[in-house]
């Protein structure tokens, strides 16, 4: 048996490894120290029981299974927490947990509880193991391959007859992250939400079409795509801790129509706006400050900026000369040069296109702005910066 332990203190996750490793060497105890690094482990291994903590940084350990219980149905998860809270306890019981533990955990009790959730795995049976693999091996595949037909990829002969009889007509759902950061985590989130809701409003799949993109395809038999479109938004909303955009195509009923109405959804998400996980000024701020990071070389008003956050100009005005300590003009102003300054010392690009390419169509104003900032004229900063080469 495969034992997951998650919790972000290091004293509890060994102690609970060592105390079952003793009674039971026969088991493979793996550790995780947060929701990140669990989803590796479910994701890359077969796991029979998860034993969580539920208050960690980030995701909790409820919402940890929460999103993970659709692709990972086999997995028993027992909840673990410092808090006696009955409330906790309910939501664990509603999501499948078979049991609530309580810091500290005595060894006879962790011992007893592994002891019966082993009885009850080993009832199993190996062709029940082995269906579930071929059933994950096959998933991948059919993933793996409308990813790429998505793309608009050759897909080696590969003959899609038995797809288009399956889903005579369906939609397209993007689900489009924003982040700096590793989207490991954000693609197990989105991917897990979106499989459970399209399984509730009907039927379909979930492919991954590049590091930041997933995309669901979904034959609508209950509901409306309405409803399904509301449903994935306040989940995610919910889930994320990163500014997402969701897009969705109209009903499609020629195959051949997937890889264009693809690209479409791809443009169009350069132009809509973000929605975010939390109301608030500092998190509205922060989007912002993404979106703009994002999209420096094109025209950006302090109301445009505004509205992908959904305030009043004037009160984001204020928050984020807070946040930044920068006005929103001086703050652009500064990021544009800088990029320009790059762009000056390490390419060949002439002073018309950089210009261009941050934000200033017009070079003469490009010219006199860096001037007032920088001291010197575009021209004259790029002989400087290469006669210290």
């Amino acid at each position: 048996m495969n034992i997951l332990v998650v919790d972000d203190e290091p004293i509890i996750r060994s102690g609970i490894q060592r105390t079952i490793e003793r009674a039971f060497p026969q088991h493979r105890v793996v550790l995780a120290e947060g929701p990140e690094e669990a989803v590796q482990r479910l994701k890359n291994e077969l796991i029979d029981l998860v034993l969580t903590d539920v208050l960690m940084p980030g995701m909790n350990g409820l919402e940890l299974m929460e999103v993970s219980r659709t692709l990972h149905p086999e997995a028993k998860w027992v909840v673990i927490s410092a808090y006696s809270e009955f409330e906790y306890a309910k939501k664990a019981v509603r999501l499948g947990a078979r049991d609530y533990l309580l810091k500290p955990i005595g060894k006879d009790i962790l011992v007893e509880l592994v002891k019966k959730m082993s009885d009850e795995i080993a009832e199993r049976n190996v062709r029940a193991k082995e269906s579930l693999l071929l059933k994950q091996n096959l998933r991948f595949l059919r993933e793996a391959v409308f990813a790429r037909w998505a793309s608009g990829l050759d897909l080696g002969g590969i003959d899609l007859a038995s797809f288009t009889e399956s889903y005579p007509d369906f939609y397209l759902l993007m689900v489009h992250v924003e982040s700096d950061t590793d989207t490991k985590l954000e693609h197990f989130i989105v991917e897990n939400v979106m499989n459970e809701l399209i399984a509730s409003f009907g039927r379909g799949f979930v492919a991954s079409i590049d590091a930041k993109s997933l995309l669901g395809l979904v034959k609508l038999e209950r509901g409306s795509m309405a409803g399904l479109n509301e449903e994935l938004r306040s989940c995610l909303k919910r889930y994320l801790k990163k500014p997402f955009q969701l897009l969705m195509s109209s009903q499609i009923e020629d195959p051949s129509r997937v890889p264009e109405e693809v690209r479409r959804m791809r443009e169009s998400s350069e132009y809509q706006v973000y929605d975010h996980y939390a109301s608030g000024g500092e998190q509205a701020v922060e989007v912002a400050l993404q979106y703009i990071k994002a999209r420096y070389g094109a025209e950006l008003s302090l109301e445009k900026v505004a509205s992908v956050v959904y305030l009043n100009p004037a009160y984001f005005s204020q928050l984020f000369k807070q946040k930044t300590g920068q006005g929103f003009k001086e703050y652009i102003t500064q990021l544009r040069l800088e990029h320009a300054m790059e762009m000056l010392g390490e390419s060949e690009l002439k002073v018309g296109d950089i210009a261009e390419r941050v934000g200033y169509p017009d070079v003469r104003h490009f010219s006199q702005v860096f001037r007032k900032k920088i001291g010197s004229t575009p021209s004259e900063y790029r002989e400087q910066v290469r006669s210290k080469c």
